[in-house]
């Protein structure tokens, strides 16, 4: 009597060929392949019936084939990586990755489906089963979707809602009045608080709450003539009782008239360096931005008159 052969089912479900890395399949020795967006559908699994047992997995009776972690079950419970970088986690049962969506859509936006702005959040989705969705409404972070929030995408976030603006510049001699080459120019930034800080501003997604405070670090002024003047601090403000005094900590003398250039006058721009500490989710971190004003500056020779 001849004893049953062996039979070998492959089965291939073959949605993307590209760079690949494998990871187990569920229940048996075969392989699954996936792309760089985590499509995991090259299923290789050798399936063996016993004899007397027809269809029982030979890898099952020896305890293995577990389901593992993470699976599309719609592919086989073929195993994915749980966390994809760029697409966030993987939640079972929606065979989807999910990430908190930065920044959040604006209220009103369909993809709200109704809820207000800010109660719950919109997740951005990447369903290798399904490419048409791309978004998703969750009244609570899905079930692995929490550890997809990344901290330093909210203080982007932050930094974005946050309203930071240009010196609010302070010079002498005042724009519209008239400086003379080698007299002294005294430069400052007034304390104003967009235009200096600190400023404060949060953003969170899912259980994460990042908080950033963005202050002034330094300005330059770029005076016009090719010369540029770095000034650590706000600088000091010009009185009269100063005179012809030079400014402690911001200033500079012209040695040529405005009148050389097209305008006739020195465009001066001040750009600050905006430095924002953000802290939220275990972690700490910095980010820098810049912005700039301008003023434009007449600035003359010394007319000296001879009598005989």
């Amino acid at each position: 009597m001849l004893s049953p052969r062996p039979v070998h089912v492959v089965v291939l479900t073959v949605f993307l060929a590209a760079a690949c890395w494998p990871s187990n399949a569920y229940a048996g020795d075969g392989t699954v392949v996936c792309d760089a967006k985590g499509v995991c559908h090259i299923i290789a699994e050798d399936t063996v019936t016993t004899p007397g047992r027809p269809g029982q997995h030979a890898a099952a009776e020896n305890g293995a084939g577990a389901r593992p972690k993470c699976a599309d079950s719609l592919q086989g419970n073929a195993e994915v990586p749980c966390q994809l970088d760029g697409f966030g986690s993987w939640v079972n049962g929606r065979n989807c990755y999910f990430q908190p969506a930065t920044p959040q859509p604006p209220a009103g936006d369909p993809a709200w489906e109704g809820h207000d702005a800010g109660d719950g959040a919109v997740y951005d989705a990447y369903c290798p089963d399904n490419p048409n969705m791309t978004s998703d409404y969750f009244a609570q972070p899905p079930d692995g979707a929490a550890a997809a929030v990344d901290p330093q995408t909210l203080a982007v976030q932050a930094v974005r809602d946050m309203t930071l603006l240009g010196p609010d510049i302070g010079i002498a001699p005042e724009p519209g009045g008239r400086g003379v080459i080698g007299m002294p120019v005294w430069m400052w930034a007034n304390d104003t608080p967009h235009a200096w800080g600190p400023v404060v501003e949060s953003a969170s997604a899912g259980d994460v709450t990042v908080i950033a405070t963005a202050k002034v670090t330094r300005v330059v002024w770029s005076m016009g003539d090719g010369t540029q003047v770095v000034c650590a601090g706000r600088g000091t403000a010009y009185k009269a009782a100063f005179g012809k005094k030079d400014s402690p900590d911001c200033g500079y003398r012209y040695a040529l008239p405005s009148a050389m250039e097209p305008s006739g006058k020195y465009h001066v721009t001040a750009t600050s360096t905006w430095t924002i500490a953000w802290q939220g989710g275990g972690q700490t971190g910095q980010l820098t931005e810049l912005r700039d004003s301008a003023v434009d500056l007449d600035v003359a020779e010394v007319q000296v008159l001879n009598s005989r």
